[in-house]
């Protein structure tokens, strides 16, 4: 199998959808040229060759007339043709691979259009110029152009065939690279959707207002804002750290404001002060901030929490 991209200068697009197509085929080979001989005996070509065909295997958009775009008026690029067909495949390949999780179908493309919305289509906005990148010329496509060899690189190798070698593999550390961006999204995407279930049904302290999790590493924040109006506070148990977490509710994904903050005496102190304001011996530590605040036992947890409430009377 043959996977045709462009050779010279790649994009985060381009690597993105090179990168989707080689994780559900692995023994393809990936070949960078512009030759249309070569092209034209491809079984996938990816920004190039003028040609948008799912059906053939080509992702190219680049060609006079090409008008895709998502429902949403976001355009395509090469990333955002190849995730829109091979999108959900990919999810469900890497949710078994790194989770032991088989996704159904529907699942799996509703996973990726929601990493289509997060990331994808920043890719393919800004290679077609209608995005700037993340404060300080940093974000995803940024990072990936910088894989690029500049003019020194070109000065040292020399031009033509010694700068393309250079240049493919740098274009594989590109790809590995988001990748890796790529696993990470699925992983934490089928992380949230199996703890839906164990969060819901974990246990309501101090008259619904606490939420007891048995596991820190539980996904709750945006379950809870959805599901649970009446949870002030969230005690969970750090297995890792063998401690017990006391946090606050955030009231949007955006907002460091909470539906209740934890007592203002308590901001910024530790150990044997935390314990001589609380009265909870073991207390560790509660952020100056006042979102969230540890302690060693289960008890002190709760204790503590009652007495979150008690300042909110």
């Amino acid at each position: 199998m043959l996977i045709v991209t462009h050779n010279g200068k790649f994009h985060a697009d381009d690597a993105w959808a090179v990168a989707v197509l080689h994780i559900l085929f692995p023994q393809a080979e990936i070949v960078r040229t512009r030759d249309q001989a070569i092209i034209d005996t491809a079984d996938f070509v990816v920004d190039v060759g003028g040609i948008w065909d799912p059906a053939t295997g080509r992702f190219d958009h680049h060609q006079k007339g090409f008008s895709g775009a998502r429902q949403s008026g976001v355009p395509y690029a090469s990333a955002g043709l190849v995730w829109r067909e091979f999108g959900g495949q990919c999810v469900r390949a890497l949710a078994m691979t790194h989770c032991g999780h088989e996704l159904s179908e529907d699942k799996a493309r509703e996973l990726a259009y929601a990493i289509d919305s997060d990331i994808v289509q920043y890719l393919d906005l800004s290679d077609v110029g209608a995005a700037k990148n993340a404060p300080g010329g940093y974000g995803l496509s940024a990072v990936i152009s910088g894989f690029n060899p500049n003019w020194l690189d070109e000065q040292r190798l020399g031009y033509g065939e010694p700068v393309e070698a250079f240049r493919l593999a740098e274009f594989r550390r590109a790809m590995a690279l988001l990748t890796d961006v790529l696993v990470n999204a699925v992983k934490y995407r089928v992380g949230a959707l199996l703890a839906v279930q164990q969060v819901r049904q974990s246990e309501a302290l101090e008259d619904g207002k606490v939420l007891f999790l048995k596991n820190s590493a539980l996904p709750w924040t945006q379950l809870v804002r959805k599901e649970m109006p009446k949870v002030l506070f969230v005690i969970s148990h750090s297995l890792g750290e063998q401690r017990y977490l006391l946090h606050t509710v955030p009231v949007s994904a955006d907002s460091f404001d909470a539906r209740a903050d934890l007592p203002e005496a308590w901001a910024g102190l530790r150990d044997a002060e935390l314990a001589a304001v609380t009265g909870v011996p073991d207390a560790i530590f509660c952020h100056n901030g006042r979102f969230i605040a540890a302690v060693k036992s289960y008890e002190g947890a709760r204790a503590m929490a009652r007495q979150a409430l008690q300042a909110l009377a």
